[in-house]
């Protein structure tokens, strides 16, 4: 029998507090050559968005699978998600399916997971952080700060391109979390943070060098696909930048622009995040710029994918099927 499973029947046994440990694990199985992860395959629909496959196998956790991805930026004024998936996993002895589960809670939760462990790491000040985009994954990020950070954090400052989705953002942090959030005019005001999370899907830069101040920590999560950058390039080449991919970071990640220019290369990279949580690199040196290339691994969802299906079936949750 196949299980499948829903979004909301993953949201009900799968938490941002469970999230983080699993994704943190196989982060650190990565840096030790424990997985096997192809790199994202991208499926280009000229003017629409994009699709992307990203297959994994976990041998600690016994599981396999597959995650279709797409992102359409434009998918707002159709009320729906830019970013929605769909998983599948498999017994990777006999390659039988075991679920067909919605994938976009789960992109949702460990994108933010991985911004909270690259903070854990490479963060020393959250008293403020500073929020440059308002969408999902802001939300995110917040819930993972908040699971790590919780009594350390005092201040949300918020910027989007447009004011009242900040002010959105910033009502529904201060309700559910109880931080003065607070919604700013400009990126330059939301910047003023010791943690500062680029979430959107510009393909220009957004976050200029003389905003951000030594000993910041930035999550640059928002540059996921060729062409796509967040931070003004003069600001990452005087950062220590941690990558979760050498490889999908170099086409697809926050560097790839510095990276196609020659500006860019591995040896100029300070390590991986998965390094890091292994113990192989070390995090942050001193008061630095440092940045976290996050352009998500599957890995992560198949992390995540495999805690939910054990988790969906103690629980009772989801349908039964056969094909």
């Amino acid at each position: 029998m196949v299980r499948l499973l829903s979004g909301s029947d993953i949201e009900a046994v799968v938490s941002m507090g469970d999230v983080i440990p699993a994704v943190e694990r196989v982060f650190g199985e990565y840096a030790e050559g424990r997985v096997v992860m192809p790199p994202k395959m991208y499926l280009d629909i000229s003017g629409y968005g994009d699709f992307r496959a990203m297959p994994a196998y976990l041998p600690s956790a016994n599981t396999a699978g597959l995650k279709w991805v797409n992102v359409h930026p434009g998918n707002r004024e159709h009320g729906l998600p830019t970013v929605m998936a769909t998983i599948l996993i498999n017994d990777p002895k006999t390659g039988k399916v075991l679920s067909v589960m919605d994938g976009t809670y789960i992109t949702d939760m460990r994108t933010g997971a991985a911004g909270g462990i690259a903070a854990k790491y490479l963060a020393t000040d959250v008293s403020t952080v500073g929020l440059i985009g308002s969408g999902r994954q802001a939300w995110a990020q917040m819930l993972a700060y908040h699971s790590l950070f919780k009594d350390r954090i005092q201040q949300v400052k918020i910027y989007s391109r447009h004011i009242e989705h900040s002010e959105a953002l910033a009502a529904r942090i201060e309700k559910y979390m109880g931080y003065d959030s607070i919604a700013c005019k400009t990126g330059k005001d939301a910047a003023d943070a010791g943690l500062v999370a680029t979430v959107t899907p510009a393909r220009s830069p957004i976050l200029q060098p003389d905003w951000v101040l030594p000993g910041t920590h930035i999550n640059a999560i928002g540059a996921d696909a060729p062409g796509k950058q967040e931070l003004y390039t003069e600001l990452t080449l005087k950062a220590r930048v941690f990558v979760d991919s050498v490889e999908q970071a170099s086409h697809s990640g926050e560097v790839n622009i510095p990276w196609s220019q020659g500006l860019m290369n591995e040896q100029k990279l300070a390590g991986t995040l998965g390094e890091v949580v292994a113990g192989k690199k070390q995090g942050r040196l001193r008061d630095e710029i440092t940045v976290f290339d996050s352009t998500g691994l599957s890995i992560q969802d198949l992390a995540v994918a495999h805690l939910a299906y054990e988790r969906a079936i103690e629980a009772g949750r989801g349908v039964e099927f056969t094909f």
